[in-house]
């Protein structure tokens, strides 16, 4: 399906999405739908599966959320269809190929060839016919590190360093802190000027301390972030996610985000109504950053935990058309 512009403008909004995995897949397949002048900023720390044997093996960036974002994005023909089957497709041997992903290997070796890895995805995108362009969130890769409360027998509350997005994610424990190594990596000048030209930044949902957060701790980008005049909306998630959000509250998500980044303005809050248990607190949450909360179904109907993207894209279109009197 190609890109239309249903908001009554002359033209379809610049929006940059930040995140990585699942959830800026089911951001880039709502935002397909409602512009082309679409930018993925995509986090870089992932050190586990393909991915984390590419980045230890060549020393390269991470590629396996690039490439989820990329495939999100394929144009929606045969053609791009049939190459995001390929860049997903994972290989099953008792070799050293297990389980890489194909696409994972196609951008490390575009990344060799050309010596520049902008260069390298947009070459992808341009296999794909994406609606859109993928950058990576940092020129350099990442690790993830935090302080984790509950690994310590009879000592609740004290903090654990663990490092690693992989491990992070799994902990058995409860996260209370991220930080990011290096703390001041180095950003691609087309972040910075996407977030600068965009209309809207689309912020979520995801892993909320290894896809959300890290994008508000990487020093330049967090300053594009508060300095661009692109409005910003915050998506929650369906769900926790145990050791980083199980027990979490909606508002305790933006509590937490506001602690990363006290100087983040956010003007609207998208969530769907089965993962709010107080839409009151929620309302205040979201007002005390300056947001408007919009309360909408944005997941599948089967009730499993899963973004659906036309409804996503439904409440996308009306935060964008600025549709504030009834958003809560």
């Amino acid at each position: 399906m190609g890109a239309t512009v249903p908001l009554g403008a002359s033209r379809a909004p610049a929006v940059v999405a930040l995140g990585g995995g699942h959830g800026l897949s089911a951001s880039l397949s709502a935002l397909r739908h409602l512009t082309d002048r679409l930018t993925a900023v995509v986090t870089v720390a992932d050190d586990g599966g393909s991915s984390g044997r590419l980045r230890r093996e060549l020393g390269c960036l991470p590629p396996g959320d690039l490439r989820m974002a990329l495939s999100a994005l394929c144009d929606d023909s045969e053609w791009g269809r049939t190459w995001r089957d390929v860049l997903q497709h994972r290989f099953a041997s008792t070799g050293g190929l297990d389980q890489h992903a194909t696409g994972n290997l196609l951008i490390a070796t575009l990344w060799r060839l050309l010596g520049d890895e902008v260069a390298g995805l947009d070459w992808v995108g341009r296999l794909l016919g994406a609606r859109g362009r993928v950058l990576p969130m940092a020129a350099v890769p990442l690790d993830i590190e935090a302080d984790v409360v509950g690994l310590v027998p009879g000592e609740r509350d004290a903090p654990t360093p663990v490092r690693g997005q992989v491990a992070v994610a799994s902990t058995t424990g409860r996260v209370a802190a991220v930080r990011l190594v290096p703390a001041d990596p180095p950003v691609r000048p087309e972040v910075l000027s996407a977030i600068s030209a965009a209309d809207w930044v689309v912020l979520g949902p995801g892993s909320w301390f290894t896809s959300v957060l890290p994008h508000l701790m990487v020093p330049a980008l967090a300053d594009a972030l508060v300095r661009t005049p692109a409005r910003v909306c915050l998506t929650l998630n369906l769900a926790g996610q145990p050791g980083e959000t199980d027990g979490f509250s909606a508002e305790e998500h933006l509590e937490v985000l506001a602690a990363h980044a006290p100087a983040l303005r956010v003007d609207a809050v998208v969530a769907d109504p089965v993962a709010v248990a107080d839409p009151q607190a929620l309302a205040v949450a979201a007002a005390s950053l300056g947001a408007s909360l919009l309360l909408r179904q944005v997941s599948v109907g089967d009730g499993s935990p899963r973004h659906d993207a036309l409804r996503l894209a439904a409440a996308y279109r009306d935060v964008f058309a600025g549709a504030w009197g009834d958003l809560s």
